[in-house]
């Protein structure tokens, strides 16, 4: 009898599963089974009685299943020939009928789940941890697929309550007349019924099928007030708007970007916040360095770190102050290619294309060296000194602000050489950033691979040059027949309202912006060559010009600023200062070193003065090195640890920047010049 249970149960799971396991495998299931629910010291005819209990009860919901099933269905035949129901009543009862078929068969179809799972876990090794992993792992996927099914059943409760709604509506329209206002109003409804319609996208529907996406478990955090009854009708028009924050398991936060419904405008009150208080902070931290001598822009790097993690964490929109302060970015960028005019450029093209370069290939040479020194794998080697190579162009950029351009008779000007290597490192990042899923993929090639990666390379670098190339055959075509007409109807347009104006050129540094992306170039680089074309239309331009973007620069500059200190963590420095200081001065030193050397071979005999000023200008660290940081600790070129020391290094190569520029200028720039440099 006791056979006779396990198989008629082994029978009714395999039904619908298919073959699991052969019966003799599931009979040593079921006893493991009855051991953990009964004990070890439950009398034999116990387990048996336990055994044919269960099998009836299981044998009976089946059938019954079966048999409310086949009612549903004859239910719905009948609902669909009634000629006596509108159609908004049948199409109410077919849905509310069809939901409860797919009730049945889940539950159905969870219990199956469940006896597969624990046969699964039985048959499993506790001692293997990798076993376990991957039951977990299994389980954790059947719960997240479990949750969606009841989401998607939820919202079809919804949809049939609303079609329940729509076939009250019509048989109340029908037992009575309805006056012109309500027929309008029924119209009106309608035609809102249709907008919605039409303007929902189904996201979740479209992409939860596509290749890539993952369910995940996330929880939703309500807003946190003092004054609950206050605020109660507060977080629920909050949650109708659909503005709580999700946190998914890796800690990872989000808020809303797109709402269902577009109807409705919203406001992400967590961004005002955060910009509104870093403007206000921005204001003393910046007196602050004007008065003890250091640049204001530290004063404002000081500021995100106050508001950061590192301090009072009271930053929430992290990813959208980074997205706003990269327009910060943009336009210094501009502005700095806006007194950088294309004759300048063609002055020192050689040497912006060969500087760079040579740095760069030293850099990493000196890397893969003490790389194989300090037994370093060759990509994390690659990828460290090419991201120390680079230099913040934002940084330097505010050094030469207001300072003279004028070049001596024969010389090179110091801010044109500067400006135009930091360009090309400007692109050297842009190619770097294509680069690196080759790297990654070096990573974990064999060697018999090595000729095809570096095939790759070779190909991607082809590709840089095209784009390059096409870029600036563009810029020559819009200098020669666009720029001209285009400032001047737009200064024909802008006479007494300044808006024409800052619109027209900021819509066309973000055309250039949007070409060099498209072109697989660096946006910078389109802003920088928006402003050296406009340049070209005279002295008098770009004054006017400058005087409408600087203010909005200067504001965009602090949240960039302030960006930046959200990734500053003083107590890591302070823990490691000892470390990173001398990693910090063996880069500046080394980057100082390389610059002077390179620029002696290149620069011209009557120009060699102006390589200490130069080489000041490049001896710090990208601030981009953030952004290649963690892409590289995400794809696993670089460890956290790593991670860690090159954001420590950056930081405070950035903060010895001013003093390191302040001596070279102090020591090579004439006393008239100097005033305005510093």
């Amino acid at each position: 009898m006791k056979a006779t249970g396990f198989i008629s149960l082994w029978t009714l799971v395999s039904l619908p599963c298919g073959q699991l396991a052969n019966p003799a495998e599931h009979e040593d299931v079921v006893k493991h089974a009855i051991k953990l629910h009964r004990g070890k010291g439950a009398v034999i005819t116990q387990r048996k009685q336990w055994v044919l209990e269960s099998c009836r009860k299981l044998s009976g919901l089946l059938r019954q299943k079966n048999v409310v099933l086949n009612k549903l269905k004859n239910a719905i035949r009948a609902v669909e020939k009634d000629a006596g129901l509108s159609d908004e009543e049948k199409l109410f009862q077919v849905h509310t009928f069809e939901i409860f078929q797919k009730e049945l068969n889940e539950s159905e179809n969870s219990v199956f789940q469940a006896i597969h799972g624990l046969q699964r876990a039985l048959q499993g090794d506790y001692k293997d941890v990798v076993n376990m992993k991957e039951s977990s792992r299994q389980r954790l996927e059947a719960l997240r697929e479990a949750a969606i099914k009841e989401e998607m059943e939820y919202v079809e409760l919804l949809a049939a309550e609303k079609h329940q709604v729509e076939a009250l509506k019509n048989m109340q329209h029908q037992n009575k007349s309805l006056s012109m206002l309500d027929e309008i109003l029924e119209d009106v409804r309608k035609a809102a019924d249709r907008l919605e319609e039409e303007i929902e996208e189904h996201a979740f529907d479209d992409n939860k099928s596509v290749r890539g996406v993952n369910f995940e478990a996330v929880l939703r955090v309500e807003e946190d007030e003092a004054n609950s009854k206050r605020n109660a009708s507060k977080r629920e028009v909050e949650d109708d708007l659909g503005l709580s924050m999700l946190i998914d398991s890796q800690n990872n936060q989000y808020i809303l970007t797109k709402p269902r419904d577009s109807t409705i405008p919203r406001a992400d009150h967590h961004f005002i916040k955060d910009i509104v208080t870093i403007g206000m902070l921005s204001l003393p931290c910046g007196w602050l360095c004007t008065t003890i001598g250091l640049p204001t822009m530290f004063g404002y790097i000081i500021c995100g770190v106050l508001l950061g993690p590192s301090g009072l964490n009271s930053i929430k929109s992290i990813v959208q102050v980074e997205t706003l302060g990269e327009f910060g970015v943009f336009f210094t960028l501009f502005l700095v290619g806006l007194e950088f005019s294309p004759e300048r450029l063609r002055k020192v093209w050689k040497i912006s294309l060969q500087g760079p370069c040579y740095m760069t290939v030293l850099m990493i040479a000196f890397g893969l060296l003490w790389g194989h020194l300090l037994q370093i794998r060759p990509t994390q080697s690659v990828f460290i000194s090419t991201c120390l190579s680079l230099s913040s162009t934002p940084l330097v950029s505010r050094f030469l602000a207001g300072s003279v351009r004028g070049d001596k008779e024969g010389d090179i000007d110091y801010s044109s050489v500067l400006l135009g290597m930091l360009v090309m490192q400007d692109v050297q990042l842009g190619l770097f950033i294509a680069v690196m899923p080759t790297l990654i993929q070096a990573g974990v090639s064999t060697y018999s691979s090595i000729f095809k990666e570096i095939l790759r390379i070779l190909i991607l670098i082809g590709q840089i040059l095209f784009s390059l190339a096409a870029v600036f055959l563009l810029c020559l075509v819009i200098k020669t027949y666009l720029i001209g007409p285009y400032y001047r109807k737009l200064h024909a347009e802008s006479k007494g309202n300044k808006e024409i104006l800052i619109l027209g050129i900021t819509a066309f540094t973000f055309l250039m912006l949007t070409i060099t992306e498209l072109l697989d170039v660096s946006m910078e680089l389109g802003c920088f060559l928006a402003g050296a074309l406009i340049s070209s239309q005279g002295h008098m331009v770009t004054e006017e010009i400058m005087c409408c973007i600087e203010p909005i620069r200067d504001f965009l500059a602090i949240i960039f600023f302030a960006s930046i200190g959200l990734h500053v963590f003083p107590t890591f420095v302070i823990y490691e200062l000892t470390v990173l200081l001398f990693l910090t001065l063996s880069v500046v030193i080394m980057k100082f070193v390389l610059a002077v050397l390179v620029l002696s071979l290149i620069l011209p005999k009557t120009s060699q003065y102006i390589k200490w000023i130069v080489s000041a200008g490049l001896a710090q660290v990208s601030e981009f090195s953030f952004v290649l940081g963690s892409r590289a600790r995400r794809a696993g070129i670089i460890s956290r640890e790593v991670y860690l020391l090159i954001l420590s290094v950056t930081t405070l190569s950035l903060l010895l920047a001013p003093a390191l520029w302040r001596a070279a200028i102090m020591k090579c720039v004439p006393r008239p010049e100097r005033r305005s440099s510093t």
